[in-house]
């Protein structure tokens, strides 16, 4: 058997409104989200969307991760665009290697029973 150990998210951005402090620029929300900068710009990796309860939603992997975390708030073919607004939690972690980041989507769609991946899903 095949033993697969989750790594500890390297970012964890959740819903919040900016606190304006007197000369601060004033951040768009994206569906609640102001800390997309956090996510590295130009690494690979995986990412999970969680709702307020803790429960998981989705997983996906991309080459380039803050971008494709971004699209599935603004795309209309993203496989949770009418679910947007559940997601609470986003965990980003950063994966170089396109097999790894392969194995971990799959393993975390099926171990913690992504709701809305249909891909992959052997549950």
């Amino acid at each position: 058997m095949i033993k697969i150990e989750m790594p500890k998210p390297d970012v964890v951005i959740r819903q919040r409104e900016q606190k304006i402090k007197e000369g601060d620029a004033i951040i768009p929300s994206i569906y609640g989200f102001i800390d997309f900068h956090e996510i590295p710009r130009d690494k690979g990796g995986f990412f999970m969307f969680f709702n307020k309860e803790n429960e998981l939603l989705f997983v996906g992997k991309a080459r380039k991760i803050r971008q494709r975390v971004k699209k599935h708030f603004e795309d209309n073919v993203s496989p949770i665009k009418d679910h947007r607004n559940e997601v609470h939690k986003i965990e980003v972690f950063v994966v170089e290697d396109q097999m790894e980041r392969e194995i971990y989507e799959t393993f975390a769609i099926n171990h913690f029973r992504a709701k809305y991946n249909t891909e992959k899903v052997f549950f």
